[in-house]
C-alpha cells in the first residue's frame, strides 16, 4: 500500500525508531508499504520512519531490486566525498553534505538473519547513509551548521534561494585521531621493546626500554581518555556524530586499550 510521504517541517519524523524484532505478517507489511510507496515516487531508498513508522527498517533500491535492510548499523566508513543530495522530506531541494563512498555494515535480512553488506560506491552509500539517518532521529538538516541550516531552512521558507555548501557537515578529518595516532605510536614502539631480547640487547638497554613501556602504558590511557573525551565535545556539537559513530569510538579505545594491557604485560614478563 502507498503511504503519504513525511514532509518537512513535520516534526514526527524526529524519533529514535526502534528495532525490529518480528519478522512475521506484521514486518511484511511494513516492507512492503515502503516499496510500494517508493515505486510510486520514483525513490532510490526509503526508510519506515518516513511514511509512519517507527521501525529500524529501510529500503535500498540496487539497480532493479529492492534490498531490505532491518536494524542496520554502521561498522565502518572510509572515502570521504561531497554528494549531492535530495530527499521527499525537504521537497527534492539539493543540498550538499559530506558522506563517506565506501561502508561495511551489519543488518538483518528479512527471515531476522543477521547479515554483513559492503558498499564502494558513492550513490549506493549516499542513498544508504540519508537514509539510516532518519532512523536515528536525523535528518540532512541536523547534519548542517547552524548557519547553513538557517539559509537552508529560510529557503524552504520560500525567503531566499539553496545556499551553496559552506562546509556544513561534521569534519570528517578530526582533532581526536591525533589522540589514536600517537597511542598506536607508542604501542608500536612497546612491541618493538618485546623483541629486544632476540637480538642479546644488554641489560642497561632492557632497563631503558623497560623504563619506556611504564611511561607508554600510562600515555597511552591518558591519550584514549583523551580521545573519547574529544569524541563526546564532537558529538555533541555535530549531531551526525552520534549513534554508530559513537560505537566506533567505543571500538577504538577497547581495542586499544586491550593491546596496551597485553603489550606491558608482556613486557613485565620478558624484559621487567
Amino acid at each position: 500500500m502507498v503511504l503519504p510521504l513525511k514532509k518537512y517541517p513535520d516534526e514526527s519524523i524526529n524519533i529514535n525508531a526502534g528495532p525490529v524484532r518480528s519478522f512475521k505478517d506484521g514486518f511484511t507489511q511494513m516492507k512492503e508499504d515502503i516499496i510500494d510507496t517508493m515505486k510510486e515516487h520514483n525513490l532510490d531508498s526509503l526508510s519506515a520512519v518516513e511514511i509512519g513508522y517507527g521501525y529500524q527498517l529501510m529500503v535500498l533500491k540496487i539497480e532493479d531490486n529492492y534490498k531490505v535492510f532491518a536494524n542496520p548499523r554502521v561498522i565502518t566508513q572510509k572515502e570521504s566525498f561531497i554528494s549531492k543530495e535530495k530527499t521527499p522530506y525537504l521537497f527534492n531541494r539539493e543540498i550538499e553534505i559530506s558522506r563517506y563512498q565506501e561502508l561495511s555494515l551489519v543488518y538483518d535480512d528479512e527471515n531476522g538473519d543477521m547479515q554483513s553488506f559492503k558498499i564502494d560506491n558513492k550513490e549506493l552509500a549516499s542513498n544508504f547513509l540519508r537514509t539510516l539517518d532518519y532512523l536515528f532521529n536525523t535528518t540532512i538538516l541536523d547534519r548542517l551548521k547552524p548557519e547553513y541550516r538557517d539559509k537552508v531552512v529560510a529557503s524552504l521558507a520560500g525567503k531566499c534561494e539553496m545556499p551553496s555548501f559552506l562546509d556544513s557537515t561534521c569534519p570528517t578529518n578530526s582533532k581526536k585521531d591525533y589522540f589514536i595516532s600517537v597511542a598506536d605510536k607508542l604501542l608500536f614502539f612497546m612491541f618493538i621493546s618485546l623483541l629486544l631480547p632476540l637480538f642479546g640487547v644488554s641489560k642497561e638497554t632492557l632497563g631503558s626500554w623497560y623504563s619506556y613501556d611504564k611511561f607508554a602504558f600510562v600515555a597511552v590511557w591518558v591519550l584514549l581518555v583523551g580521545f573519547f573525551i574529544y569524541a563526546q565535545y564532537e558529538a555533541k556539537k555535530y549531531k551526525q556524530c552520534t549513534s554508530c559513530q559513537i560505537g566506533n569510538q567505543i571500538g577504538f579505545v577497547v581495542k586499544r586499550g586491550f593491546a596496551n594491557i597485553v603489550l606491558f604485560a608482556s613486557a613485565y614478563s620478558i624484559i621487567g
